[in-house]
């Protein structure tokens, strides 16, 4: 029994062997390897929150959000892949030539309210 999950013989996100997969996200191109995240590709490119690379916005503020937990459970990293909404990109495969829109379209400025409709 080994301590790796994967024998590195057979594990396809080996930089040394890996085949490469250049995707768009907003429109530039990134480079990875075959078998990691769109998260993970986009990570390795350098692309972060904190670096002006936000994954997607809150709708309320405006806050840059990335990769929280990378298991797909927070939901801080979807983004739209090739036209289908709220994509975790955690959890989707990067694929070759695939197109990823980051998301966080604000609020409307004032939301009205609906009559009848209850404050709780």
């Amino acid at each position: 029994m080994s301590a790796r999950r994967v024998d590195p013989a057979r594990d396809v996100a080996r930089t040394e062997t890996a085949e490469p997969v250049t995707i768009t996200v907003d429109g530039e191109p990134v480079t990875g390897v075959r078998g990691q995240s769109i998260a993970g590709v986009v990570m390795a490119a350098g692309r972060s929150a904190s670096t002006g690379g936000a994954l997607r916005r809150t709708a309320g503020a405006g806050a840059p959000r990335g990769v929280f937990c990378g298991i797909g459970v927070c939901f801080d990293c979807l983004v739209t892949v090739d036209g289908v909404r709220d994509v975790r990109a955690c959890q989707r495969r990067a694929v070759e030539g695939a197109v990823v829109t980051t998301q966080g379209e604000p609020l409307p400025a004032r939301v009205e309210r609906v009559e009848g409709e209850r404050r709780g």
